[in-house]
């Protein structure tokens, strides 16, 4: 059986008597009921992923995916390709929004180069994946084949099953120029939606470049004609290796009881392609953020994850989960440490 199949066979629903259990605790403490409305929503479905009714956080990371795209070539992008491996560059030496970001949350990033057009040497803390040198130009066929797009997933898996234990939580990140062309054909293909209502304008196209992105993207789907009930064929004929590795570390934290905390946009589809797989790994994820491209809503809804705030984030990199991790665990420390109003000597309410 291969890693990929074994990761599915792994993954269960989880338990709703766990959910009912750390609601009645939460009705115990010395507070209005409901008052910490979602933070008491996170630590429920902590205690219900970990089956811990007293889960903890002592471990928190965020791996962060780099991959190039050959669609890039079709001036999809304000920024050439060349930024991608500068930006893994960047990471590395701490000097990046998600370095920044989680230092102040107190997360872990761990860059990956599953799929960057570039050798990378002597680079200390650089998590070694690579797949491929950059997937192909899907305005001309397919982005991987699907023996690629697999190795991707299972890269994934990996890195999930390699980092999971007691009390960890991950979150995921991406670099690659180019890729939120990539995740708006995948929902466009699975939602069957008009591609214009599913496209953003990524890092700030002008509006000629985005009419243009969406023609590419519209070409992509009538040269590909991905088969949408095959999840891992939309990905190889359309998605980008730091997106297959993003499902496969969902799916391998699944198989392990391990929360995920979702970035935006790009990390959304690969979070969409783990649910289209299976779709019970919506039970181990949070949705960090609403992203202010179109088709991430849209993603959303099909998964029924409702983010947890609306900053306009636009950035990608694990940003909007270093964020939302740290409201996760606000949730939990909630859940374990404020007293009971019976531990407190606090009248409960009478009516």
């Amino acid at each position: 059986m291969s890693r990929l199949d074994e990761a599915l066979k792994s993954i269960a629903s989880i338990d709703p008597e766990l959910l009912d259990k750390a609601q009645a605790r939460l009705d115990m403490l010395t507070k209005p009921k409901d008052s910490l409305g979602r933070l008491e929503e996170f630590a429920k479905k902590m205690v219900a992923i970990t089956g811990n009714l007293t889960p903890g956080i002592n471990k928190k990371i965020i791996f962060t995916f780099a991959g190039d795209h050959g669609v890039a070539d079709e001036g999809v992008s304000a920024f050439p390709k060349e930024v991608t491996p500068q930006m893994v560059l960047n990471f590395l030496r701490g000097g990046a929004g998600i370095n920044v970001l989680a230092r102040h949350a107190g997360v872990e990033v761990k860059v990956v180069d599953i799929g960057v057009d570039y050798d990378f040497t002597d680079c200390a803390g650089l998590i070694q994946k690579k797949v491929m040198k950059g997937t192909r130009n899907i305005r001309k066929g397919p982005a991987m084949t699907r023996d690629e797009a697999i190795k991707c997933i299972e890269a994934g898996i990996e890195l999930a099953l390699e980092n999971a234990g007691e009390g960890v939580i991950y979150g995921t990140g991406e670099m690659g120029i180019a890729n939120t062309t990539p995740s708006s054909a995948i929902i466009a293909a699975f939602s069957g939606q008009p591609v214009a209502d599913v496209t953003g304008k990524g890092t700030g196209i002008d509006d000629k470049s985005y009419n243009h992105k969406v023609r590419v993207i519209e070409d992509a789907l009538n040269v590909n004609k991905p088969n949408i009930s095959d999840p891992i064929d939309v990905l190889a004929k359309l998605g980008g290796t730091e997106i297959a590795g993003i499902a496969g570390l969902i799916l391998g934290a699944a198989s392990r009881r391990v929360p995920v905390v979702v970035d935006g946009f790009i990390s959304t589809a690969g979070a969409l392609i783990a649910y289209e797989l299976k779709p019970q790994v919506r039970d181990y994820i949070f949705a960090s953020h609403n992203s202010v491209e179109r088709g991430h809503k849209v993603m959303l809804e099909r998964m029924r994850l409702r983010p947890f705030v609306d900053l306009d984030l636009r950035l990608g990199e694990g940003t909007g989960a270093a964020i939302a991790i740290s409201l996760v665990e606000a949730g939990v420390k909630i859940y374990n440490e404020m007293a009971t109003f019976g531990d407190a000597g606090v009248s409960e309410k009478t009516i």
